[in-house]
């Protein structure tokens, strides 16, 4: 953590999260990772028992009013415990996020205040069966009919399909709309017509109650629409800063993790009549693996901080996506490093590196592939910079031959 950035509000912060992970049982972690637990909701009462849930959102909501900058200092902390207890912890910003930004007051009394109470256990129904990437190629219809919408369609790889008690759900209400203009979200309440079909067997990030809801001619109040009919576009962009930011500082909390386990042991471990910390193939990789982790966080900071302040939208999109990209790339990197660093004892169970190698994998892959994160990048920086002139000077003429104009053949 950088100390020299921090306020003392963030130090405090950090250090009641890190109160909370030290109360975190044992056994819960080998229970979810066993799947003898799907939905832990005692480690979620206990979040909100702390005021650790929605730390971003009004006080009135039982938030504390704080930013993104003070959320990923507590998030990094809460990422060593693995990316099922992280997933859940931050579901609460995620599906938070929507009710608050998009919910009328009604509706963030209705589910806002209880789920940061602990009293709701909050999910999110994003990918279909038929696509991941292609969000706006969603399936699910809702069909209004008088003061209800009429829900049918299929959700899977939904953390908390099994346990939780309301869903944060996109559908098709405009079949005839262009994709991106037909859709709207809804907070889904498990009752009739809601099913968890399927539960999955996961290589790791177990004991959140993944799986697959079936929607079958789920009635659903109008009222429980966030935003305007078809509107959801605008839901699903601002979604997208709390679901990859989320990813990053849990992340990086894995990575970490993963390192001192690993450097510790290095420092006990010896071979060849030394510590194996002496051995050039060892020390390198923990260099490697704290710069990655120090970069990760500065780029998390940044990033942070550009959101708070409220820096132009296309860039917050290119610098929420590096973050993503970088930090989960960084993570399965440094938790590989440790499992070489400790040789064929980290393949074992007697050391946590191999389950937090198979937390970490997923992070590449959701809320956006790391390549639609590189896509997204590319994107936004071309709009930006063909988009104005040079900031500083026009480089190109800084060459000798720069005036010759029929040399510079484009076609």
């Amino acid at each position: 953590m950088f100390e020299a950035i921090l306020t003392d509000q963030q130090r405090a912060l950090r250090d009641e999260a890190r109160d909370f992970v030290r109360w975190v049982p044992k056994q819960l972690i080998l229970d979810m990772d066993a799947d003898r637990v799907r939905y832990p909701r005692e480690y979620i009462q206990e979040a909100a028992r702390r005021n650790l849930l929605g730390l971003r959102f009004p006080p009135q909501y039982g938030g504390r009013g704080l930013g993104w900058a003070d959320e990923i200092v507590a998030l990094e902390e809460i990422g060593v415990l693995g990316t099922s207890l992280a997933c859940l912890y931050s579901l609460y910003s995620i599906v938070g996020e929507a009710i608050n930004v998009f919910g009328t007051e009604e509706q963030k009394e209705r589910w806002l205040r209880p789920a940061l109470a602990g009293q709701f256990g909050v999910a999110e129904g994003l990918t279909e069966p038929r696509g991941g990437s292609d969000f706006f190629g969603t399936t699910t219809r809702a069909i209004r009919d008088g003061d209800h919408y009429i829900l049918t369609g299929q959700k899977r790889f939904v953390v908390g399909a099994d346990g939780a008690d309301i869903f944060l759900v996109y559908a098709r209400t405009d079949p005839e709309a262009p994709a991106h203009k037909g859709l709207s979200a809804f907070i889904v309440e498990r009752g009739p017509g809601v099913e968890t079909r399927y539960v999955y067997g996961l290589m790791g990030t177990r004991g959140g109650g993944t799986g697959r809801l079936v929607f079958h001619e789920a009635r659903v109040p109008v009222a429980n629409r966030l935003g305007p009919e078809n509107g959801a576009a605008a839901i699903f962009y601002q979604m997208m800063i709390p679901e990859r930011m989320t990813s990053a500082a849990g992340a990086i909390g894995m990575g970490r993790a993963a390192l001192e386990i690993a450097a510790r042991y290095s420092n006990k471990r010896h071979a060849f009549g030394q510590t194996i910390r002496n051995f050039e193939g060892v020390s390198f990789k923990v260099a490697e693996s704290i710069t990655l982790l120090d970069a990760a966080r500065g780029l998390a900071h940044l990033t942070a901080r550009a959101i708070d302040a409220g820096d132009d939208p296309a860039r917050c999109r290119r610098l929420v996506s590096e973050t993503k990209f970088f930090a989960t790339d960084a993570a399965w990197q440094v938790v590989n490093h440790a499992m070489q660093i400790m040789g064929g004892i980290g393949y074992t169970d007697v050391y946590p590196i191999e389950r937090l190698l198979r937390d970490v994998r997923l992070i590449t892959i959701w809320t956006g592939t790391n390549e639609i994160m590189r896509l997204i990048i590319q994107h936004e920086y071309y709009k930006e910079l063909l988009g104005q002139p040079p900031a500083s000077r026009d480089l190109e003429a800084d060459a000798p031959a720069a005036d010759q104009e029929e040399e510079k053949v484009y076609q």
